[in-house]
């Protein structure tokens, strides 16, 4: 009597009837039974994708079992050849395998039986059909989509913040388009970045509203990131900017990747900001990108840019220089100064604030006032409590968790996904309907991890930064009880880094008053203790003990 094994497997996302591991079981006993054969062994791959043999630990311990002649077996009988495997290329070779020990394939739906001439035929020929087809069937879905795209028309997947899908196409929903709106504007017409203009909408009671792919209500960096790079914002529809590209040396292995060649098209939805000022907005993502070597004055360095703030428009002020030469040409000093940049105004007006300060005078003022505070009696005992203090990051720890738990979900939905069209009948007369809808839906699913993946790295990002401010923090305070002795040893560089961790900003007035007082206003990013009192900010709109520091030191400015 021939001994076999019997082999079934399905993926969780398929259990219809007549391919569940039980209807397959009792078909391959009543077979064996009805031909004569014992069956020694049993082996169920479930929730396997046929795709790869990698996958599917039970069907390589059939094939170890057979290669070690464990059981002296002379078949594997299956349901199906789709069963066995679904690419042609392991298809054969485990076939081959199998025949090098004796043991043939019977594929009992089918009908094939490897151990004669037209059932090893029919073997190659369906595997290398199915695959091909295929293959074929994801070339025409591909392409068709292409053209949908080369049309204007929306490929699938949600409809991007501020828009609205009817009918299959996007309109525009009022109630986003203003935040769109205020994005870009911002970023053009302001020196916000990315960070600030999130913070913004954040601070000034924007919410998010949740779609399906969402749960956050808050504004990220990540997604004012992603709108301003948006085309479809400007009326366009952009296709294939990322794409599936094999992994050099894996078999059926594939991994997401920018293209540099993408479709662009006029869209047939409205746009809900100008093409120019995605333009502007575009050209200024590439300038921010890159950075400006400096090539005079190597050693020297603004301290204060961009922490001293202009009086008339708020925006930071920038280190210049005016630099003199005799009357041959050649060089002869440098005079440094803070000026502000003369950005325009959201009603397009230039910031007309045109006076110059000497960096000597606001450095050397500023750094008095710090000298002022750090000698207070209590200072060091402040400071040194402070340095012992502890971080909470529990909030941002609870988040990141739930997006891991989130990516999870997602690519086990991938896996599932992936299964289903593993295991989609080519020969069904609905095959490339089925397969255009799925792969529209694993194509949206890897979207959504990607988004995920970059929500994950923020919050990274948040954390580390909150832990980096501790130990910043820590820095800031111990060079503080010192900084009388260390700040004049300190480099320009030096200085300009221990300035620019202490202080978020300082606030100036048009001009000097009539006591000769010019600072106004400064924000430190830690507390400082001033009077017996934790403060974070000092002003000298009313009268201050400290007055005397922000004092004019000379008068021909």
């Amino acid at each position: 009597m021939k001994k076999c094994y019997i082999y079934t497997r399905v993926s969780t996302a398929v259990q219809v009837e007549g391919f569940s591991l039980d209807a397959q079981r009792e078909k391959l006993i009543q077979y064996a039974n009805g031909n004569g054969m014992t069956i020694v062994n049993e082996y169920s791959d479930e929730g396997k994708s046929g795709k790869n043999v990698d996958g599917r630990p039970e069907f390589r311990k059939m094939l170890y079992d057979i290669e070690t002649g464990k059981d002296k077996v002379d078949y594997v009988i299956v349901f199906k050849l789709s069963r066995f495997g679904r690419n042609a290329a392991d298809v054969l070779y485990c076939l081959q395998q199998m025949q090098d020990y004796g043991v043939e394939l019977i594929c009992v739906d089918d009908g094939i039986d490897s151990s004669k001439e037209a059932g090893k035929l029919m073997i190659s020929v369906l595997s290398s059909v199915a695959e091909i087809e295929r293959e074929n069937i994801l070339i025409q879905t591909m392409e068709g989509r292409r053209q949908k795209a080369r049309e204007g028309k929306w490929n699938g997947g949600f409809a991007p913040y501020g828009y609205q899908l009817v009918d299959g196409e996007l309109q525009i929903q009022e109630e986003e388009a203003e935040v769109i709106k205020i994005i870009f504007d911002k970023y053009i017409h302001t020196t916000m970045g990315i960070n600030k203009i999130a913070d913004y909408l954040n601070v000034h009671g924007y919410r998010k509203i949740k779609r399906q792919n969402n749960t956050l209500d808050s504004f990220t960096p990540a997604f004012v990131k992603g709108v301003l790079d948006n085309l479809v914002y400007a009326g366009k529809i952009t296709y294939g900017r990322r794409g599936n590209e094999k992994i050099d040396g894996e078999r059926n292995k594939y991994h997401i990747v920018k293209k540099e060649d993408y479709i662009i098209a006029k869209g047939i939805h409205n746009a809900i900001i100008s093409e120019e000022d995605w333009n502007l907005a575009h050209k200024k993502r590439e300038k921010n990108g890159g950075q400006q070597i400096k090539t005079h004055s190597l050693d020297h360095e603004h301290i204060l840019s961009g922490i001293l703030k202009c009086p008339v428009c708020g925006i930071g002020m920038y280190g210049n220089v005016n630099r003199k030469k005799k009357g041959d040409g050649t060089y002869y000093r440098d005079y440094f100064y803070y000026a502000c940049k003369h950005r325009k105004f959201i009603d397009g007006e230039k910031c007309w604030y045109k006076k110059q300060w000497g960096e000597d005078v606001i450095d050397a003022a500023v750094v008095e006032l710090i000298t002022k505070l750090v000698q207070n009696q209590k200072f060091e005992k402040a400071i040194k409590s402070k340095i012992d203090g502890k971080i909470d990051t529990k909030e941002l720890e609870n988040e990141f968790n739930g997006l891991l738990k989130e990516q999870k979900k997602k690519e086990s939905a991938i896996s599932r996904l992936g299964d289903e069209i593993d295991t989609l009948n080519p020969y069904d007369k609905q095959y490339n309907r089925k397969y255009e809808d799925k792969q529209i839906r694993l194509n949206k699913l890897y979207d959504d991890v990607a988004d995920i993946e970059e929500k994950i790295e923020i919050v990274k990002t948040r954390i580390e930064s909150v832990q980096k401010q501790k130990i910043t923090g820590e820095s800031i305070y111990k060079i503080l009880l010192c900084f009388d002795k260390l700040y004049d040893k300190f480099t320009d560089i030096q200085k300009k880094e221990f300035m620019k961790s202490f202080i978020d900003e300082i606030q100036i007035y048009e001009k000097p008053t009539e006591k000769g007082q010019f600072l106004k206003h400064i924000k430190f990013k830690f507390p400082v203790f001033y009077e017996g009192v934790e403060v974070q900010e000092l002003s000298w709109d009313k009268e201050s003990t400290v007055e005397s520091v922000c004092l004019l030191h000379r008068t021909d400015m």
